[in-house]
């Protein structure tokens, strides 16, 4: 992999890897694992108000009526 950077970033870079201990391509390569790590984490989790999933999981627990599970439940498995 390769990256373009500003003239004033390698040194900001370096001073960062320096401080973390790290050599620049360690620090580099630790920092893109953990912000993808953020943004794959963003992009498939769906968080919603606590209010809101409790009354999910309430409108989860109403059973309505399943006609034609009820009649496959009497027939039991043909197959």
């Amino acid at each position: 992999m390769e990256a373009r950077v500003s003239p004033d970033e390698p040194v900001r870079i370096e001073r960062a890897a320096s401080a973390a201990g790290e050599s620049v391509s360690a620090f580099l390569v630790g920092a893109a694992v953990r912000l993808s790590g953020e943004v794959i984490a963003e992009a498939t989790t769906t968080t919603v108000p606590a209010d809101y999933f409790d009354e999910l999981l309430a409108a989860l627990d109403v059973a309505g009526p399943a006609p034609q599970l009820t009649e496959a439940a009497k027939r039991g498995n043909r197959t």
